[in-house]
């Protein structure tokens, strides 16, 4: 993926009226920050068995997020990128990972097709994109370069922990840490588009 589209960070706003979450679903309010938990490597490997149980092994699953990164404190919640071939095809793939006990809880088509469903054992958020979204191809360069610079993986911890102690909803603390998960997103991107 080019890097031009990695680095443009517009996004369509939702359709008037329209809500991104399935009814009875909306922004977790539990902001807690924990410290690194070598658990959640293997609960990810918990998910990712049962994803591809469920939609066959050449699915492409991905630990995504916080709780990817060795000694990067997180929200206790396993977040996994899943590439299907068409986000907007749902009967492919949502009952199928319904009846592995994950619940469909967010609904963007607007927002490169975005899906997200939720597993309560282990606590984690599923995404579903397609395979030309360039989210997942950002949440991987962020992960790996996390991953191999401590000092931005410690400053990122510090925008967490501050954006935590900001309390109201998952939506808001997101906002609150954007501009340094940006200027380190954007110096990754550079470094590793070609």
């Amino acid at each position: 993926m080019d890097r031009e589209r990695l680095l443009d960070f517009s996004e369509a706003p939702a359709p008037a009226g329209a809500s991104p979450w399935v009814e009875g679903f909306g922004p977790g309010t539990d902001l807690t920050i924990a410290e690194p938990d070598p658990r959640w490597a293997s609960d990810f490997e918990a998910l990712r068995a049962q994803i591809a149980g469920a939609l066959g092994p050449s699915v492409v699953v991905e630990h995504v997020g916080s709780t990817s990164v060795p000694g990067l404190p997180a929200k206790p919640i396993v977040d996994v990128d899943v590439i299907v071939p068409d986000p907007d095809d749902e009967a492919a793939y949502v009952p199928a990972l319904e009846a592995v006990g994950l619940v469909l809880a967010v609904r963007e088509p607007w927002w490169q097709g975005h899906r997200l469903l939720r597993c309560a054992d282990p606590r984690a958020n599923v995404h579903v994109f397609g395979p030309e979204a360039t989210e997942p191809v950002r949440h991987r360069i962020f992960r790996d370069w996390l991953r191999t610079h401590p000092d931005d993986r410690d400053r990122y911890a510090a925008a967490k922990l501050a954006a935590s102690a900001g309390g109201g909803h998952v939506m808001e603390y997101n906002v609150r840490k954007q501009d340094v998960l940006r200027e380190i997103l954007v110096r990754a991107i550079e470094a590793s588009a070609p």
